[in-house]
């Protein structure tokens, strides 16, 4: 193989400061959207009572998955020992931090009292699943900032496989963690399962590699730094592994709820009666999300195509998205069972506890943080780029691949 040769991103100047003013507008937007909701408190919001988490909660949840899944790419070089993956793992590890930052920045903000960070810190109930939370956030950090060393010093590279490791399977404690605040929340009929927090696995895959591929190709493409079709035929084959994956995952998660008959009027409500709750599961997930990027990704022509392979990516994140919103808010908006096999007289405001479900509309202020903590992410990634050596010169296969490098010569 070929000496991989690092460099800067070399974009023109103009592109890139009007790329970062763009990404600063929006990160500024966001924080006047968390400072009105500061100030004026969660009433501004869509959130109720009942729907606790809202949109917020959507993009840091995703965001979060995603830094898990961006790192991949680098476990598969260090850990499994796949060369062709090796020159991917800088941007890997740069993407993973980023990701992480910008939906932790999301989650703090979307709290109510920020300020009382400081609290959750310094006080821990270690029969809370929140509490683990903190640390394996912080520790995933201190593990891809390290990882990033080994890559990037010579002294830091016997340390590389042993680090890499270690931080493959933090990822993965790191993203069933994030599952099973879900699965083990007994109370909503949504959740309460333990097949939630695999499924958050296989989803961290798919959207952080669908994340990464989208950042790569632009990347390259905007500083003409080529990408064979040996890198771009691997990365999107597992890119449609992991979906089907995910749709696995979904089948079994549904027919384990169609199996009880407890949960047959929260299928029902789900699949077929839900209003918006349902066409963004059909609609927004499977369809979009998950079968119209499959069939590009598995098309013969199409995958050969990038700018096809990176419409897939984009509609992966829709789809992303759209999980998201199905898992976190469609579940908390079913109403509760109280007192099981009796009617609870419903009294003030509608809600679930008067077994109706509960209303929740998106509010403006909501997108705008969302938005702007993936914005957040995107800086960080441009700035890192630009200013430290992350992107291999070409990816193109003879330079990449042992075996096609030795044919040529």
């Amino acid at each position: 193989m070929k000496r991989i040769v690092y460099r800067e991103w070399l974009i023109e100047p103009e592109r890139y400061w009007g790329l970062l003013a763009i990404l600063g507008g929006v990160i500024a937007i966001g924080g006047l959207a968390a400072l009105y909701m500061e100030h004026h408190g969660h009433w501004v919001t869509g959130m109720s009572n009942s729907v606790v988490w809202g949109t917020p909660h959507i993009f840091a949840v995703f965001l979060i998955i995603a830094a898990s899944g961006a790192l991949n790419v680098a476990s598969i070089g260090t850990v499994f020992n796949r060369t062709v993956y090796k020159p991917l793992g800088r941007l890997s590890g740069l993407l993973a931090a980023a990701l992480l930052v910008g939906g932790l920045l999301v989650l703090v903000l979307d709290l109510g009292r920020p300020e009382r960070l400081i609290v959750a810190l310094t006080t821990y109930n270690f029969s809370s699943i929140f509490s683990w939370n903190i640390f394996l956030y912080t520790g995933f950090l201190a593990l891809v900032i390290g990882y990033l060393w080994t890559m990037a010093d010579r002294k830091g590279q016997p340390f590389n496989r042993p680090i890499g490791m270690f931080a493959f399977l933090w990822r993965l404690a790191l993203t069933t963690g994030t599952g099973s605040i879900f699965g083990f929340l007994v109370g909503r009929q949504a959740y309460d399962t333990a097949i939630l927090a695999p499924m958050f696995v296989v989803m961290s895959f798919a959207y952080g590699l669908a994340v990464y591929m989208l950042v790569l190709i632009y990347s390259c493409t905007a500083d003409g730094r080529p990408i064979g079709p040996l890198i771009l035929r691997r990365l999107k084959n597992l890119l449609a592994l992991f979906i089907a994956g995910i749709l696995y995952f979904t089948l079994v998660y549904h027919l384990t709820k169609l199996y009880g008959a407890k949960y047959d009027a929260f299928e029902h409500f789900l699949l077929l009666g839900g209003g918006t709750y349902t066409l963004v599961f059909w609609l927004g997930w499977i369809v979009l999300g998950s079968l119209a990027p499959l069939g590009i990704l598995y098309h013969p022509e199409l995958s050969k195509d990038r700018d096809w392979v990176s419409a897939a990516c984009g509609l992966i994140i829709f789809g992303g998205l759209a999980a998201m919103y199905v898992i976190i808010i469609g579940s908390q908006a079913y109403p509760l069972e109280m007192f099981p096999g009796h009617r609870v007289l419903e009294f003030g405001a509608a809600g679930d506890v008067g077994g109706r479900v509960a209303s929740y509309a998106p509010s403006i202020p909501e997108l705008l943080l969302g938005l702007g903590g993936t914005a957040v992410a995107l800086f960080i990634t441009a700035v890192g780029i630009r200013v430290l050596q992350f992107l291999p010169e070409s990816l193109a296969d003879r330079d990449v691949d042992p075996h096609i490098a030795a044919k040529s010569a």
